[in-house]
């Protein structure tokens, strides 16, 4: 048996040889800690001399324009918010200036219609006079005529009824009586 087992290799030995995995072969540990030492140092060197400065150099480019641009965002709420107040006080200017316009042209209105009515007063006030004054002229001159005619019509009635005319004092005294109730 020794025969059969001696013509056998272990396979991923390139000697022939048996042993251990060589990371747990207790002969090479201390070149395993060396190159362990020498690997780390550099990874050591290399992250803090170009990767963690190159880290640090974006964290802070990236604060700084984190921080321009809160400061421009903070700027133009300022702006902003002078716009508004801006536009407020101009707004009220505005109103205040509409206002004050349609009071203006409210009292040149309420000043032109009370002189265009008291003149159209006025003037009505004169025709209304003069109708009356005409009216009046015209009820006395018809009246002075109803008079006369009453006395023509009464005389020319009792004419007929008695075949003779009355004496014109008598018909103008039955008149004037008529009239007068």
């Amino acid at each position: 048996m020794a025969e059969s087992h001696a013509g056998t290799e272990v396979p991923g030995d390139a000697h022939g040889a048996k042993g251990a995995f060589p990371p747990f072969d207790s002969s090479s540990f201390a070149s395993q800690l060396v190159w362990l030492v020498i690997a780390f140092g550099l990874l050591y060197i290399l992250m803090s001399k170009i990767a963690l400065p190159r880290i640090a150099g974006i964290l802070s480019e990236r604060s700084a324009k984190i921080a321009a641009d809160l400061a421009a965002a903070q700027k133009a709420k300022a702006d902003s918010d002078e716009a508004v107040a801006s536009y407020q006080t101009a707004l009220i200017k505005a109103r205040a200036k509409a206002q004050s316009i349609a009071a203006e042209t409210r009292a040149a209105v309420t000043a032109e219609t009370d002189t265009t009515r008291k003149s159209l007063e006025a003037d009505l006030s004169a025709k209304l006079a003069a109708a009356e004054a005409k009216i009046l002229a015209t009820k006395q001159a018809a009246l002075g005529n109803v008079n006369g005619i009453a006395v023509d019509a009464t005389t020319a009635i009792v004419e007929q009824l008695l075949g003779k005319a009355p004496e014109p004092q008598t018909v103008q005294s039955a008149v004037d009586a008529a009239m007068a109730k």
